[in-house]
């Protein structure tokens, strides 16, 4: 058994949830992949995969074994980069899509970062809270807060993100400070993208309220400088909303429940089409992303 070749066509597996679209990104026939994957088991001796006619999904042996496979691919992946830099500089352009709040903070200095790196790399960020078709819009990486990312496209985790209700300090002194998510209804909350579904945890018991508010936005930008100007309460990734608390610009509420925490992504196309560049510029961002866990500072 190539363990290497094995070790890949189960990652794809998992990542696409198909034996087929797994074998159709790794240009095998699905028999071939289907052996791949029997061989990892035997190898380890767990059932990784559950297999019914409509889907494909990881047992919890399956789900511990998929991040050690990935960990050993993207180490492979890295030093074959590190072997090519030593050969070949890289050089070109990466046109990526970011969150716009993202791009403008993070993601700006993580680009910063790896140009030093590579002086002959030029990035061309696209900030948007919609989403981008890679192909008509000449994306190279997509960069995505999910917990389902597109089937059709590769993804790698690069790091959890938790979000934060704020709101300023006179919003909270003239309509009081909510002590439960079920009141929130009864204030003036401003949505971004539609969500107007919010969740929260406590005890493991989970809480999901329809909030309104008269500013909805796809901007986060317009709907934190509402929150600044003491008109409503708005639900912020904890990246942004820290500096602000810090400030004593805004207040965080509802601090003793969880609230939803993000995943970002980084989305691409076939690795068959993966330049090194690119894959590249995606294993630098797992370095950069993999500590960084942004929690709500009480």
């Amino acid at each position: 058994m190539n363990k290497f070749i094995a070790i890949n066509s189960f990652v794809e597996v998992a990542s696409q949830q198909s034996f087929t679209r797994a074998a159709d990104q790794l240009q095998l026939s699905r028999l071939q992949v289907s052996r791949h994957v029997q061989e990892v088991e035997a190898w380890l001796q767990q059932r990784l995969l559950h297999r019914t006619t409509r889907r494909v999904s990881l047992t919890p042996a399956g789900e511990e074994a998929l991040l050690y496979c990935q960990r050993i691919l993207s180490e492979v992946s890295a030093l074959e980069l590190n072997a090519h830099e030593k050969i070949q500089q890289l050089s070109g352009s990466i046109r990526i899509a970011a969150p716009i709040g993202f791009a403008g903070k993070l993601m700006l200095t993580a680009v910063e970062k790896f140009t030093q790196l590579h002086p002959k790399i030029s990035i061309d960020i696209v900030a948007s809270d919609n989403f981008q078709q890679l192909v008509e819009d000449r994306v190279d990486i997509a960069l995505r807060f999910t917990e389902q990312p597109d089937a059709s496209l590769i993804a790698r985790k690069l790091m959890r993100l938790e979000s934060v209700l704020c709101a300023a300090p006179r919003y909270l002194q003239e309509h009081g400070i909510p002590q439960h998510p079920r009141v929130l209804s009864e204030h003036n909350c401003f949505v971004h993208l539609k969500q107007n579904q919010w969740s929260f945890v406590q005890d493991q018991q989970v809480f999901q309220v329809d909030v309104c508010g008269n500013i909805q936005a796809n901007s986060l930008d317009i709907l934190i400088a509402s929150a600044i100007n003491g008109k409503g309460i708005v639900r912020v990734p904890c990246d942004l909303a820290n500096p602000l608390i810090k400030a004593g610009k805004l207040t965080a509420i509802l601090t003793d429940f969880t609230q939803w925490r993000y995943s970002l992504w980084a989305l691409y196309l076939s690795r068959s089409y993966q330049s090194t560049k690119v894959r590249g510029f995606i294993d630098f961002l797992v370095q950069e992303f993999q500590d960084d866990i942004f929690l709500v500072q009480r």
